[in-house]
């Protein structure tokens, strides 16, 4: 039987926390900062956790964890 391959592109912009849940960081943090708030930018900053309704997809696309 061959193995289950990870998908590479999702492994690079998800990480799988202690407690099993999945983490990302969020997008448009890096160019044209200029117009956005500095609130705004700075919710850029934290992790955020993967919603219910999109952890069955990552699951599938990271089976090795």
């Amino acid at each position: 039987m061959p193995k289950i391959k990870t998908n590479r592109a999702a492994a690079k912009r998800f990480k799988k926390t202690g407690s099993g849940k999945y983490k990302f960081r969020k997008s448009h943090a890096s160019h044209i900062l200029t117009k956005k708030t500095t609130k705004r930018k700075r919710s850029f900053r934290q992790d955020q956790i993967i919603g219910k309704s999109n952890i069955k997809e990552v699951k599938c696309l990271l089976p090795n964890g």
